[in-house]
């Protein structure tokens, strides 16, 4: 698992860095979490924490059975940002955070969005079918100060996926990667093409250094690793 952090460019107006990124490897697991902060990184130290605590807790349930697994952490996390005590925690502080979980267990990947950030899955059969974003970026969530999960009904995306046979490309970003140098990793297919096929540090690498001849003045995390699968995967009956 690569982890890739630039910091925003100062010749372009950077004065702060409030992303965040957590990433855990159990014994036939992967855990990610990538943040993204505003208005300070007050709302992403506390999820950071918040998380951390809880983890020794939260890897058990990832050594369950895959079949059971993803359900249940799904609500031990849902039970933590909706928990009365994370939500006074999060009164108290300035400003919020976008935040995207993922794990990968045996041959699926599961993920949790609340905001902006972006998961991808990079596989060849895919990408002659123009299939990359597994989640689609939403504006007005976030956790903290201003608190989607404070609402009556929680806003946020979830889901899961069944990895392809081969070698699987798995991407986290924030938006400080997309939102730089004319958009041109909003196109996703720019994205594939510089990451997938290269090695997962020299991918992470190429595209941090296309932020940073961009100017890119907001800061851009990036966390990426492969997951070969041995499993065979669903194809249509004919």
């Amino acid at each position: 698992m690569v982890l890739g952090r630039y910091g925003g460019n100062r010749h372009a107006g950077a004065y702060k860095n409030e992303d965040g990124a957590m990433l855990v490897k159990g014994e036939d697991w992967e855990f990610a979490m990538i943040l993204d902060g505003h208005n300070s990184s007050e709302s992403v130290q506390l999820v950071l924490k918040t998380i951390d605590d809880e983890f020794d807790r939260l890897a058990i349930i990832l050594n369950e059975p895959v079949e059971t697994a993803f359900r249940s952490f799904e609500t031990s996390i849902l039970s933590i940002f909706k928990s009365q005590e994370f939500l006074d925690a999060c009164k108290k502080v300035k400003g919020e955070t976008a935040c995207l979980l993922c794990v990968r267990k045996a041959n699926y990947l599961w993920w949790l969005s609340i905001g902006d950030c972006l998961i991808y899955l990079f596989y060849e059969e895919l990408h002659k079918l123009g299939q990359y974003v597994l989640n689609q970026r939403q504006f007005f969530e976030w956790i903290g100060e201003v608190n989607t999960f404070s609402l009556p009904v929680p806003c946020y995306s979830s889901g899961i996926r069944e990895l392809r046979t081969g070698n699987n490309r798995i991407l986290l970003l924030t938006d400080g990667v997309v939102e730089c140098g004319g958009r041109y990793y909003e196109n996703a297919n720019h994205l594939y093409l510089d990451c997938y096929g290269h090695s997962v540090k020299n991918s992470v690498n190429q595209v941090l250094q296309f932020v940073l001849k961009s100017l890119g003045r907001d800061s851009a995390t990036i966390i990426s690793w492969d997951y070969h699968n041995q499993f065979s995967c669903t194809y249509p009956s004919n």
